[in-house]
């Protein structure tokens, strides 16, 4: 059909999609090449979608010597050798991914081998590629030749742009791409979350398969739109469709046996078959409508979570450790929560403190009714988890960010700190979490002025000069507030400590106010969190505990 068709088995490709008119791509304008990317502009012409990425990949800022066609013809000989292409073994680091042969003939079903074999060669950097398989196997049907394809494959991933991510090539930046994944469902399909935790013994091995489903599981012109977007926007359009997939998901199967004993397979079954419940149009449609956090604020989230991984020494794949079951039986005890409503919690934390145990730091049963050794007990821990069950039984706490040490830069006069990653909840009688206000609606975050958010730095978040200048020791960067341009202080009260009172959340109330003596608290509505009175109005506090995070892996 043209002179792209070399690979193309076009009994597999939905010709009747194809359109015949010849169009060209002469703009250059990224706003407009976004929005021609999201309509499927170049969808349904094969050769123009063709020339597209080819344009597309050529503008990739590169490292100086990136291996071009001339190096494939010149190594891919020798690499292959007499060997029949179906019998070439695959490199290590795709980590067993099945090449999926999409629309490919057989030529091109064993040229995707002999490719992703001479990329091996020229990158032995890499060490943990899953994707690779599916790239190239998508961009062969888009290229003159096999030569054409390894050197759009190779500028992908030689891509040099420290803000364009593009590929995962070693397992610290898969990894921590599947715990900002989870981080990233926690907040934005609460619903879905709560299926999986409910489910699934370890949420984390479930969200570790976020990248084959895109890349492995989808059907060809599912792949090939969000590739076409993918090559304009980068990284985050990959998170996008992901989220989708799993609303998606929940939706159509909410309320229905599991069809296997493994979440993990019947999410892969339905993303297979996702046609007959999902339109390539629509699923992209649900994907740009999540209204997620800028590109900054989740690659500073990627940046934490990495960093959490090598503070552990997982670099490496290794066999996983069921990190999600981290609250164990036979070592926890508390006297306010069993061990699944822990499980349940942990489940809401961010994945890079998932990893760690539960570490108990202060209890009233144990160290009395004193805010004083309250702190004395929980400073120098960050974060720190509040439970605290009332005289009437009611359980309720709070997740808090950041160390309690950090109140005393106000001074004496009650200040509030803390980051946009704190939470409230209520347990008993029944199971709410109230987040931070601004994750629903990020339209609060830019409509403040600039001169009232830094009129009292100190009662919003830290002040400027404590901020790390190494951004990956930002230790809650996704939700920080000093990120935002907040609408009124209000909206990021998120922690305060004095020695008269604790209180979490405000403006227009308080989520929860506790006196010296760890006696009586108060609870309301407060702006910060949108939350219900997370127990009865005024409560006497029967007993009160502490949570840090005790580092598992390093003892």
């Amino acid at each position: 059909m043209d002179e792209y068709s070399r690979f193309v088995d076009w009994d597999k490709m939905d010709v009747s999609a194809q359109s015949q008119d010849t169009k060209e791509l002469t703009c250059t304008d990224l706003h407009e090449l976004k929005q021609l990317a999201r309509q499927g502009y170049w969808a349904k012409n094969h050769s123009l979608r063709a020339k597209v990425y080819h344009k597309l990949i050529s503008n990739i800022p590169c490292r100086t010597v990136t291996p071009d066609a001339n190096v494939y013809r010149d190594i891919v000989g020798k690499i292959v050798g007499k060997r029949s292409s179906s019998s070439l073994p695959l490199p290590e680091f795709v980590d067993n991914s099945l090449i999926p042969t999409y629309c490919l003939n057989a030529e091109g079903v064993g040229a995707v081998r002999k490719i992703i074999l001479c990329v091996a060669n020229q990158f032995p950097d890499i060490s943990f590629c899953p994707a690779l398989p599916s790239v190239t196997a998508l961009l062969l049907h888009y290229s003159k030749d096999e030569a054409e394809c390894f050197e759009q494959v190779c500028r992908i991933l030689a891509c040099n742009d420290p803000s364009k991510r593009l590929i995962d090539q070693t397992f610290l930046a898969f990894e921590s791409s599947c715990m900002t994944f989870g981080d990233l469902v926690n907040k934005y399909c609460q619903a879905a979350h709560k299926l999986m935790v409910a489910v699934s013994e370890d949420v984390l091995e479930v969200y570790s398969d976020w990248q084959r489903w895109l890349f492995g599981e989808l059907p060809m012109v599912y792949v090939a739109r969000i590739f076409d977007v993918f090559l304009v926007e980068g990284y985050k359009v990959l998170y996008r469709v992901a989220l989708a997939l799993l609303k998606f998901f929940h939706k159509v199967r909410a309320g229905q046996p599991m069809e296997s004993d493994s979440i993990q397979q019947d999410i892969r079954a339905f993303v297979r078959d996702i046609a007959k419940s999902v339109s390539p149009e629509r699923l992209l449609e649900k994907a740009f409508a999540i209204r997620l956090f800028s590109r900054k604020e989740i690659q500073l989230l990627q940046m934490a979570n990495e960093k959490a991984l090598q503070q552990k020494g997982i670099t490496v794949k290794q066999k996983r450790q069921n990190v999600h079951l981290a609250v164990h039986a036979e070592n926890f005890k508390s006297e306010i929560v069993s061990v699944k409503e822990m499980r349940d919690i942990w489940s809401w934390i961010p994945e890079r403190f998932a990893l760690c145990q539960p570490l108990l730091l202060f209890t009233t049963l144990e160290h009395g009714c004193s805010l004083s050794r309250f702190y004395s007990h929980s400073e120098g821990h960050e974060p720190t988890l509040l439970l605290i069950k009332t005289t009437a039984k009611e359980v309720c706490g709070a997740y808090l960010s950041t160390d309690w040490s950090e109140r005393r830069r106000g001074g004496n006069k009650l200040s509030f700190f803390g980051t946009g990653e704190c939470f409230v909840f209520r347990l008993q009688p029944e199971v709410e979490r109230y987040e931070w206000v601004i994750i629903k609606h990020p339209e609060l975050a830019s409509t403040g002025s600039e001169t009232e958010n830094h009129a009292q730095p100190a009662s919003t978040t830290l002040s400027s000069s404590s901020i790390p200048s190494d951004p990956s020791d930002r230790l809650s960067p996704f939700l920080a507030a000093r990120h935002f341009n907040l609408p009124s202080k209000t909206a990021s009260m998120f922690m305060a400590g004095s020695s008269e009172c604790i209180i979490v959340g405000g403006g227009d109330g308080q989520a929860l106010y506790l006196d010296a003596d760890l006696n009586h608290g108060r609870t309301s509505h407060c702006n910060t969190f949108n939350n219900q009175p997370l127990c009865s109005e005024s409560f006497q506090i029967s007993i009160l505990e502490v949570w840090g995070f005790r580092d598992t892996m390093n003892g």
